[in-house]
């Protein structure tokens, strides 16, 4: 064998001794398992539920207003009126003390008593009664004050029944209802207002009250309502603008029948006395009002600034509907306080409210005593 055999031999085993090794490796990591994948253990979950979201902010409702009592109001009653009307109470003791009450001095007096609107029949009769009790009886100037008192008092009538008739009533079907209280007047009197603060007088003495919107004619008169008893807590009822004004009174009073109120208020529009068609109208809110209730009152709404004006305007509201008490609006910025007297002799019906300011307890019960006191300009003090 030569050494090209040899060379060839050995180039062999050392081929087949790589191929073995190379096997033997590529058999190992067969053999081998493949090594598991890393995998992130899962984050445990919290035993406990996490916080719970605070819940959204919502507008808390707004406070609800207390009303002023009634002895408060005929307090500020008395100091408003003795502020506005003393100057007739003044000017008629001026007259009345002199030393003299001669026929020039009876005419001034009646000249001035017939400028407070008091009309000319109180105030021949007045005139009649001072002459003949001051004839008789004479006396100083304090005298002459009581007599003037005691004549102005028995004049404004404390024996008209001023009380707001309020027990409840029997329906048609039988069963007990809210009084139904009718707010009437002409525009511009005061009148949406003058129900929004007789509505605060009644919750003042407990009572739970529905107002009726019927003035369907003018969308600021809801909405002004509305915003009245929002501010005490009384449900007002209301209709689309233009609708039928019977309707919603209707309305109002079934809401609160049904939800057992104590008193039913219903506003009207303003009418106009020369609006035949209108004042109709206002007549047929009463009727259907008393299918279901009786209307226990009827008030009507008159601006004591008006003077003679208001006259009229009472005298066809009597025709229309039977009022049972008189709401006298600005009373406080009028030095005409005759207004008084002259609508009760018109209408025979008592003054029941008087508006003494601007202010959401400016309404009080009329008060014939607080009210002649403060013509003779008394405080409340005296």
């Amino acid at each position: 064998m030569g050494l090209t055999d040899y060379l060839v031999l050995a180039a062999i085993v050392a081929l087949l001794a790589i191929a073995i090794v190379v096997g033997l490796v590529t058999a190992r990591r067969r053999r081998t398992p493949p090594a598991p994948p890393v995998v992130q253990a899962p984050v445990e979950a919290p035993t406990e539920a996490p916080e719970a979201a605070p819940p959204a902010s919502t507008a808390e409702a707004p406070a609800l207003e207390r009303p002023e009592g009634t002895a408060s109001r005929l307090v500020r009653l008395r100091q408003r009126l003795a502020g506005s009307q003393g100057g007739l109470g003044r000017g008629l003791l001026a007259l009345l003390s002199r030393e003299r009450l001669d026929e020039d001095t009876w005419e001034d007096i009646e000249d001035t008593l017939i400028t407070a609107d008091i009309g000319v029949g109180p105030t021949s009769e007045l005139v009649e009664r001072l002459r003949t009790r001051l004839r008789v009886e004479g006396g100083s100037a304090a005298d002459a004050r009581a007599v003037l008192r005691e004549e102005l008092l028995t004049l404004v009538d404390p024996t008209m029944d001023r009380t707001l008739h309020l027990d409840r009533s029997d329906g048609a079907d039988g069963s007990s209802g809210p009084a139904v209280v009718l707010v009437v007047g002409v525009n511009g009197a005061g009148k949406t207002t003058s129900v929004g603060k007789i509505a605060r007088v009644l919750v003042a003495d407990g009572r739970s009250v529905v107002m009726g919107a019927a003035d369907t004619f003018r969308a600021a008169a809801t909405e002004q309502l509305t915003t009245w008893g929002e501010r005490v807590g009384v449900e007002v009822v209301s209709g689309p603008e233009g609708s039928d004004p019977a309707s919603v009174a209707f309305e109002s009073v079934k809401a609160g029948i049904d939800r057992g109120s104590d008193v039913v208020l219903v506003d009207t529009a303003g009418r106009l006395q020369n609006k035949a068609g209108l004042m109709d109208e206002l007549g047929k809110v009463k009727r259907v009002i008393e299918k279901q209730l009786p209307v226990r009152e009827v008030l009507l709404v008159l601006d004591a600034t008006t003077g003679q004006n208001g006259m009229v305007q009472a005298r066809v509201f009597r025709e229309v509907v039977d009022v049972t008490g008189i709401v006298l609006t600005k009373l406080d910025g009028s030095a005409k306080g005759g207004i008084v007297v002259a609508v009760q002799r018109e209408l025979g019906v008592p003054v029941k409210l008087v508006g003494i300011g601007e202010g959401a307890d400016d309404l009080a019960p009329f008060d014939p005593e607080s009210f002649v006191d403060a013509l003779l300009g008394e405080s409340p003090a005296d």
